[in-house]
């Protein structure tokens, strides 16, 4: 009987782990999708992987629980768990430590030996579970083994989850808020080095700025808020802003990579790339306070001008850059002509 019920408590064990972490991966997509691209996973399969991961998560959380689908679910979790551990062992041997992300928002540290040791822990309770499932296929007495049982368990482990998440978004919400409140001053010095960032696009490629300087054109980052209808306002006129200039415009959004495309595509904003930030990992670099706001970053990838706030400003800073490639180009004619001059 004690083994039967160390078996039992072994399979809500795995089924919590598992239902952890699909539910984080669920509420976290955009840091799923961007730690899903940095397993080396192919970029056309990153937005299916992200989806599928934690349905399959989910499935096994239930499976171990459930008597008659016990053995499919261990042999599963078992397998899962040995591609992520060998996964993870190229990676580490090639000198890589991508974020974690198993269980979303609330894991972003690098993997390391005690995430492989993590993972084996977790095949050994996977093995222990398919064990007792083929040997003691019953739970003990007084624990009913059928659907209702089941059912009632994952209703439980959801109300947790749930509340977990919405315990993780409010500290991360806070975070965020204390973080760009200690920024001092709104925005970087002119023409100090724009920083570097690496965020997915809606489709679920990476862009990083060297990326976006690499037309030798000015850059402007566009921060934006799906649920800021004057950030919906102004994206309504990028596309006309950008027509009137050379320089490559970017509308950084924050949030979930589906509903900025969805927004997107509601504003009309056509060619002009949208990336999205986990978190605000993009404008705490640059010290945006708000939406919208907007940051010109010139062709050699310094900042050339203050951060523009509102769309007024943003405007102004569009034609500010018209003067400031002017400038530019006017120097380089300069260079090139005395150049000549001294051969």
């Amino acid at each position: 009987m004690l083994i039967e019920y160390g078996v039992w408590v072994t399979r809500l064990a795995l089924a919590v782990v598992f239902g952890l972490s699909a539910w984080g991966k669920l509420a976290d997509r955009a840091g799923t999708r961007q730690a899903v691209g940095e397993f080396e996973v192919p970029m056309r399969w990153v937005p299916a992987v992200a989806w599928g991961l934690p349905v399959v998560e989910a499935v096994l959380a239930v499976g171990v629980v459930l008597s008659w689908t016990a053995v499919a679910a261990a042999v599963g979790a078992l397998l899962l768990l040995m591609v992520f551990t060998v996964v993870m062992v190229g990676l580490l041997r090639r000198g890589k430590r991508p974020a974690c992300s198993c269980f979303g928002a609330a894991s972003t540290t690098p993997i390391g030996a005690r995430s492989i040791v993590r993972n084996g822990v977790l095949m050994m309770l996977a093995a222990l579970v398919l064990w007792g499932a083929l040997a003691r296929p019953s739970v003990p007495a007084g624990l009913a083994a059928d659907a209702a049982t089941g059912l009632a368990f994952g209703a439980l482990l959801c109300g947790v989850l749930g509340w977990l998440v919405a315990q993780v978004g409010a500290l991360r919400r806070r975070l965020d808020e204390q973080a760009l409140s200690t920024l001092g001053a709104e925005g970087l010095p002119v023409g100090s080095v724009a920083p570097e960032f690496e965020l997915l696009d809606v489709a679920g490629a990476r862009t990083n700025l060297a990326d976006l300087l690499s037309g030798g054109r000015a850059v402007l980052l566009v921060f934006v808020h799906p649920g800021c209808e004057m950030c919906a306002a102004l994206a309504r006129e990028l596309p006309r802003w950008r027509a009137r200039t050379a320089m490559t415009m970017v509308v950084v959004g924050n949030g979930d990579a589906d509903e900025q495309a969805v927004w997107g595509v509601e504003q009309g904003l056509g060619e002009i790339p949208s990336l999205v930030q986990q978190g605000n990992e993009a404008a705490l670099r640059y010290r945006v306070r708000g939406t919208p706001s907007a940051v010109l970053i010139d062709a050699e990838g310094r900042v050339a001008a203050p951060v523009a706030r509102g769309a007024i400003a943003i405007r102004e800073l569009i034609l500010a850059g018209k003067s400031i490639r002017a400038q530019l180009s006017s120097r380089s004619n300069g260079h090139h002509a005395a150049n000549q001059g001294r051969n």
